[in-house]
Parts: C-alpha cells; structure tokens; sequence
C-alpha cells in the first residue's frame, strides 16, 4: 500500500475555505437574485393578524371599509400583508383603535430600560444561534425595535441574515469594542429584511478581542474594566431600540463576559442529553467563579430574568422526557414552560439560510410547518411576556 502524501496543513485549510466561501456565495446570488440581498414574503392575513393580535375579520373589515394599508390580492381572493405594512397596521390601529383596546405598538415607554438578552451556552450545537435568530425576527413581527448583535466570530447569526463576513467586509462589534480606535457603533450596525431588526454582524476579527484583552488588562485601566465596553457601545443607541439581542459565542471567553455583564436578563440554551447536562453544569461553575472575580472590579450582573431554554426537545423520546423532568426537579420555575421541538422545518429552512418565520408554509409539510411555527411562537411570546414584566406591564 502506497503511503499517504504529506501536504502544507495551512495551504491546504486556506484552499478549502476559500471554496467553501465562494460556493456559498454563489448559491447566496441564485437564492437571493439580483444582489444577493434578503428580500422578505408577505404574510398571510392569518399570519398578520396573529402577529398584530387581532382578528382576521378584523383585518378584512379594515380593508372592506378601505382603512390602513392596502393588502395584496393573490389567488382565490388570498389578502397578504408586507412586514412594512404591518408595522403599518399597527400605528393604524394603535391611533385609531378604542381608548380601552391594547396597545399594537407595545415598545418601550417612558422611564422603561432597554432589555439586552444574551443567549448563552458553553457547548456549541445546543440551538443558540437558532434561538436567537427567531427570537428577534419574533420580537420585531411583534412591533418590538430590536437590535441583534452576533458575537460569535463564525458569524452564524449574521449568515442567517443574509452577510457573507468574508466577502462582505461589513465591520463588526470589534470596531466598536477595540481598545485602539473605537468606531460609533452606529457605524457598524446594518438593515436586515424584517423592518424593526437591525444587526451588528460578526466577522473573525472578533477574535481579536480575546487576544487583546489580557494585554490592555496589563497595560490600562480600560482593559481591566474590559467588562463595560459592550455596555458603553449599547449606551450610544438607547434610543433606537426596545431589546437587544446576544448572541453569544459558545465559549466563556472574554466576550461572553463582556455580554454577560451589559445584559439585563440570561437565556441559556440547553439539549436535554446527560452530556450537554454536564458540559452545562461546567459552565454554570466557571462563569459563576468568573462573575464574582470581575465584579469585584465593578462588573454589573443584576439581572431582571434568567430562563433556560430546552431545545431540540423530542416529546416522544422517553430518556428526553426523562431529563427534562430530571432538570426541572433541580430549576424549577428557571425553566421556560415551552420547550422548542426538535423540527426538519427548522433544519431544512436552515438549508437555504433562512429561519421559519421567512420561508412559506406551502414549501413544507403542513403538520410539519405547523408544529414548529406552534413551537416557535409559543416560546418566543413565553420571552416576550418576561420582557413585559421587567417593564412592569402585568
């Protein structure tokens, strides 16, 4: 038997992610014809109206009377609605509706904070990404002004949203962070396709973050108050939105404590294996050795919430059931009621880097769409009651 050839490992690595780039960014042209850029489908009137909290008679009786946006008219009379024209129908009927009615336009008021979650967990492949992503595009459906911040240098969050880091060359958090230089970080905040959500999209120069911070920790006091830059940036942008959005990188690095010490309240993504029990359990005790070191040179970590969520969760799987049980015997009421299910609608919207909220129920199995988007919703609407209640809404 011949032996194997010896190679250049980093030739060969950098060769193949270049492929790998450039793939990917030819299938982001062929989906997202003619610039590459997002688009956004409408919504059905069901799907706008369980969004705004009405009915859908109530909507088909605004456009009868010829009142708010007009919707499209498609086969068989279908009515649909952009996601512009939501945000739209909500000041409409915010405006319009009667004194007693609920607010559509439930952002935040006077003397409320801004909410900053960061979505957390030492092991990767738990469902962060995918929670946090769904969770802001829920947020925003909802007429929340909501500003997403990946912090995960393989940008997973930003190519859901349609940013190809390599090729794109958008800045990301680290321009705004950096001990030399810092850049606004309305510099680096970007668009997306859903009207309320913005993002700050990562890049590997984040990783630069790590590498820097034990050097400026040696050498000036803003790097041993390393913990406040994050904060600081959101600070410049307050106005702008109603939550912030983390997603975390899967590491308790710098830059997760960085996260941890801006946030107002902690979602921890957790698989319901033994495995991913321990490698949760690790964390918790390293982060809560971390927290108190830091904040002893001043870090903030009150919190209004902290949830974890169970994700991946298949009901019918007895030794999951089991587990779940097993963690809620120990958290309690620290467990969110809804679970997110394990779902092939959520994976194979992934497929085209896309969440469940874009794609169209036609292109899946109905129970299969139906069960998910059930599971999604539940979830999403669970946080956004607890956003509520920090506010002090009942």
């Amino acid at each position: 038997m011949d032996a194997l050839p010896s190679f250049e490992f980093d030739d060969r690595i950098l060769a193949q992610g270049a492929e790998i780039s450039r793939k990917l960014d030819q299938l982001r042209m062929e989906k997202f014809p003619p610039n590459a850029e997002k688009t956004l489908r409408p919504f059905g009137m069901a799907e706008a109206a369980h969004y705004l909290g009405v009915t859908p008679n109530n909507l088909k009786r605004l456009h009868l009377e010829g009142k708010g946006p007009t919707p499209q008219i498609g086969g068989g009379g279908r009515r649909s609605y952009t996601a512009q024209q939501i945000v739209e129908l909500r000041h409409y009927l915010d405006k319009n509706g009667r004194s007693d009615a609920k607010k559509y336009v439930p952002g935040r008021k006077a003397g409320e904070k801004l909410q900053i979650i960061a979505v957390v967990n030492f092991k990767g492949g738990s469902g962060k990404t995918t929670t946090a992503t769904h969770l802001a595009q829920h947020l925003s459906l909802t007429g929340h002004r909501i500003l997403a911040v990946d912090l995960d240098p393989q940008a997973s969050l930003s190519a859901l949203h349609g940013f190809q880091p390599e090729l794109d060359k958008n800045p990301s958090l680290y321009d705004s962070i950096r001990y030399d230089d810092p850049r606004p970080l309305t510099d680096v905040i970007q668009a997306t396709n859903f009207p309320l959500l913005d993002i700050v999209p990562a890049n590997l120069e984040l990783q630069e973050y790590e590498y820097e911070t034990p050097l400026a920790m040696q050498t000036s006091q803003e790097g041993k108050r390393f913990f406040t830059r994050l904060g600081k940036a959101l600070e410049t942008v307050d106005d702008r939105y109603d939550v912030v959005i983390i997603d975390c990188p899967p590491q308790l690095g710098y830059l997760t404590l960085t996260a941890l010490s801006a946030a107002t309240s902690v979602l921890i993504t957790v698989h319901p294996q033994m495995l991913d029990l321990m490698s949760m359990s690790q964390f918790l005790l390293m982060l809560g050795n971390i927290a108190k070191t830091i904040k002893k040179a001043g870090a903030n970590f009150n919190l209004d919430w902290l949830r974890y969520l169970i994700t991946r969760f298949e009901p019918t799987d007895v030794p999951q059931a089991q587990m779940l049980g097993f963690m809620q015997s120990m958290l309690a009421e620290d467990i969110l009621k809804n679970p997110m299910l394990k779902s092939t609608a959520i994976s194979d919207a992934g497929l085209t880097k896309q969440s469940l909220y874009e794609v169209e129920r036609a292109n899946f199995n109905r129970d299969t769409y139906d069960r998910a988007i059930e599971s999604l919703d539940a979830v999403n609407f669970e946080i956004q009651g607890l956003i509520h209640r920090a506010w002090g809404r009942l």
